[in-house]
């Protein structure tokens, strides 16, 4: 009778064991404090932050200074045209669960189609934060899709006064890119992310975004190429992992290997992960272990999880 009292706990206990491995197999790694707390703030209409801080920021409407700073390192996340917040909120968490704060960054369609009055205000919002909020560091870089585009605008800004803004790029210490897109992808991109479902409006679309890009040249396509070229040459010369799949017609491994080609020339540590078939900006959600596991080692490599005091995390 106790030997089978005692097989029943051993099961028992051994369920349990199994529940909590795949449970710490899904976080990939020990979380820090307020796991399961997530906080989202809108810092202007393009910026949203994520912290697992339940006090609320007090912002400085003009500089975008944070009164009280949180004491947090930051993750610059560049969103993908029309992201939705439950999306966002699912990479924000990787990042608050240790320890980061998370500055989302999001552009409109109606902003990229006219850069003047959209998107090079928002890198001028961005600048604005960053060079008021200089407690923030280290900085982690992550972008998706058209925020490639977004960051070359932002650099764009900083090279005009590098007296001014190169500090800030000292306090980035690595950067992270999923399916980035290059201007050449905008026809193809813009269409997929307003009408997903819909090929008859996409094909609309994307006539309309070519004659744009062709009768609103110096309003519009001359800018695309700016950003292109400046991210292409990137002024954020920190360690750079890459997130493409080979069936992505908007982020295509081709136009990122010319970005990764670039970059190793400019002597930028590149890493470059490529899935036979994924999802445009949704490697994650296809390929949640293997997608953590890179990462986890492309923070580590860099040395961010040993700067923030995270302790080094199981083997998936």
């Amino acid at each position: 009778m106790d030997f089978l009292i005692g097989i029943t706990l051993l099961v028992v206990l051994v369920v349990v064991l199994l529940k909590v491995y795949r449970r710490l197999k899904r976080s990939a790694m020990a979380p820090l404090t307020n796991r399961r707390y997530i906080s989202s703030q809108d810092i202007t209409k393009n910026m949203t932050l994520y912290t697992s801080n339940k006090t609320k920021i007090e912002v400085d409407p003009k500089t975008l200074a944070f009164k009280n700073p949180t004491g947090n390192p930051l993750v610059l996340m560049m969103a993908w045209l029309m992201a939705k917040q439950k999306h966002l909120k699912k990479y924000a968490q990787i990042y608050t669960e240790m320890g980061f704060d998370v500055m989302v960054v999001h552009i409109t369609p109606w902003q990229l189609l006219w850069p003047v009055k959209g998107t090079q205000v928002v890198a001028a919002e961005t600048l604005k934060f960053l060079e008021n909020n200089a407690s923030y560091e280290p900085i982690v870089m992550h972008g998706f899709s058209v925020g490639a585009y977004q960051l070359g605008e932002i650099m764009l800004q900083m090279s005009r006064d590098m007296d001014r803004y190169g500090s800030i790029l000292e306090r980035f210490v690595c950067q992270i890119w999923d399916s980035a897109a290059d201007i050449t992808e905008i026809p193809v991109g813009v269409p997929k992310s307003i009408f997903p479902k819909n090929e008859r409006m996409q094909s609309a679309l994307r006539n309309y975004t070519l004659y744009h890009m062709k009768t609103f040249h110096n309003q519009a396509t001359i800018h695309y190429m700016r950003s292109s070229q400046m991210f292409h040459s990137t002024l954020l010369k920190a360690p750079a992992l890459f997130f493409v799949s080979d069936n992505d017609p908007i982020g295509p491994p081709s136009s990122n290997q010319a970005v990764r080609e670039n970059w190793e020339r400019a002597n930028v540590k590149v890493t470059f992960k490529c899935w036979e078939r994924s999802q445009h900006a949704a490697h994650y959600m296809k390929h949640r272990d293997e997608y953590l596991q890179t990462l986890f080692h492309h923070l580590e490599t860099c040395g961010v999880l040993e700067a923030i005091g995270v302790p080094k995390r199981a083997k998936l």
